[in-house]
C-alpha cells in the first residue's frame, strides 16, 4: 500500500463518518420536530431508523464516497500548494518556457531517469506549442540514483548558461540516461561542465518542496492549486489547465 492509498483509506473513513453524522443531524432534526409535535418521540428507535437510512443510502450510492474523498484531498492539496506557491513556481535560471507572465503555470518535478517523465515531455512540448498563455516551470527532483543527480546538476548548469530547454529535450532524446549521454549532450550544445553548491542547494530545496507536497516520486505536476502524481495524459494536463482558467 502506498502513502496515497493509506491517506485515501483514512480520508474515506472520515468522509463516511462526516457524511453519516451530517445526514443523521439533518434527518434527526426533522424527525425530532415531527415527533415532538406528536409527543411520541423515541430516541433509541429514531436513532436506529436514521442509522439504517444512512447505511442504505451509502450502499445504494457508493459514488458519493469517492466524491467526498476526492473533494477532501483536493482541499488539502490546494492548501499545500498555496502555502508554497512562490517557491514552487519560481524557476531556477532558464528552467522554464512559454509565456513569462502566463495566466496558468504548469510545474513539473522530474527525473531524467524516469520513463514516465520522458513520456510526458512530448505532451508538455505540445501544450507549449498550442497554448501561448501557458508557462511551464521544471524542477529537478532526482530520486533514481547517482546518475539522476549527475544529470540534474548538468541540467542546472545548462539553465545557468541559458540553454536549459535545449539540454532538457536533447537529453531525453538521447535514450536511456547514463553519464556518457549527459556528457555527449553537453558537448553537442557547447556547455561547460560546471559544478556548484548552488546546484546542490536547488536540488535539496526541490526535494523539500516535494516532501511538503506529499510527492511519492516523478513526475509530480502542480497546475493551479492541484497536484497530480505520476504519468498524466495530454488530455488530462490540458483539462487541468482549462479548469484553472474557468476558476479565474
Amino acid at each position: 500500500m502506498t502513502i496515497e492509498d493509506a491517506a485515501k483509506g483514512v480520508t474515506a473513513r472520515r468522509a463516511v463518518a462526516a457524511f453519516g453524522l451530517g445526514l443523521f443531524a439533518l434527518l434527526g432534526t426533522a424527525c425530532s420536530k415531527s415527533d415532538a409535535e406528536q409527543e411520541n418521540f423515541s430516541s433509541d428507535a429514531e436513532t436506529a431508523r436514521i442509522e439504517h437510512i444512512v447505511h442504505d443510502y451509502v450502499i445504494n450510492h457508493p459514488e458519493i464516497l469517492e466524491e467526498a474523498i476526492n473533494h477532501r484531498l483536493d482541499r488539502e492539496r490546494a492548501k499545500l500548494v498555496n502555502a508554497n506557491r512562490k517557491e514552487i513556481e519560481t524557476p531556477f535560471a532558464s528552467a522554464w518556457a512559454g509565456a513569462r507572465d502566463g495566466d496558468v503555470t504548469l510545474v513539473e518535478f522530474f527525473d531524467y531517469a524516469c520513463t514516465f517523465c520522458r513520456a510526458n515531455n512530448a505532451d508538455i512540448n505540445r501544450l507549449l506549442e498550442e497554448d501561448p498563455n501557458l508557462k511551464v516551470v521544471w524542477r529537478e527532483f532526482p530520486v533514481l540514483g547517482e546518475t539522476s543527480v549527475t544529470a540534474a546538476e548538468a541540467s542546472l548548469a545548462a539553465a545557468k548558461q541559458g540553454k536549459f530547454r535545449q539540454f532538457h529535450d536533447a537529453l531525453y532524446a538521447a535514450g536511456p540516461l547514463s553519464p556518457e549521454s549527459v556528457a555527449r549532450v553537453q558537448k553537442a550544445l557547447g556547455l561547460a561542465p560546471v559544478q556548484s553548491v548552488e546546484f546542490t542547494q536547488e536540488i535539496d530545496k526541490n526535494h523539500d518542496l516535494a516532501v511538503r507536497l506529499r510527492s511519492q516520486g516523478t513526475p509530480t505536476f502542480v497546475i493551479g492549486d492541484k497536484i497530480f502524481y505520476g504519468l498524466q495524459s495530454y488530455e488530462a494536463l490540458k483539462a487541468a489547465i482549462a479548469d484553472v482558467r474557468k476558476k479565474a
